[in-house]
């Protein structure tokens, strides 16, 4: 039995982000590391401000790494009162997303998450890990060009 994540593939991240209903905002903040990517997409889609929340919660491979998500950065500056679309590429317990809907008071929110558990979730139907198309997990074998 294969243990290997499979791959979720960029058309079908790509098709399902275009079908999607997504409600209006007037900023888009990703959760780095993770949902760099996808919040892109979606403020691309949308044509919103992109901005970046700096919280670590869980290591690369899933696991806790602390007792609760660590902000690594400054806040970034919304505007006060502006909604917010907070993206992560997966959510697992909820509790990023609650770490940073704490950073905004006063802030409208909305969650969207790629798979996983969030306001708005692409791929509900997805329970296990996936590897992401823009993740260097999916290359088999680094190139080496000394040879």
């Amino acid at each position: 039995m294969s243990t290997a994540k499979p791959l979720l593939c960029f058309d079908a991240i790509r098709a399902r982000l275009q079908h999607v209903s997504l409600p209006e905002g007037e900023h888009v903040v990703g959760i780095l590391t993770g949902g760099t990517v996808p919040a892109a997409l979606v403020a691309y889609r949308l044509g919103l401000p992109l901005d970046y929340l700096y919280l670590r919660f869980r290591n690369p491979n899933n696991e806790p790494e602390f007792d609760s998500p660590q902000l690594l950065a400054p806040i970034p500056d919304i505007p006060p009162g502006a909604s917010i679309l907070l993206v992560d590429d997966v959510s697992v317990s909820g509790a990023t997303f609650q770490r940073a809907r704490d950073c905004f008071p006063g802030h409208p929110i909305v969650t969207i998450a790629f798979k996983g558990s969030a306001d708005i979730v692409l791929f509900p139907e997805i329970r296990g890990c996936v590897r992401w198309p823009w993740s260097a997990q999916h290359v088999v074998e680094p190139l080496n060009p000394l040879g």
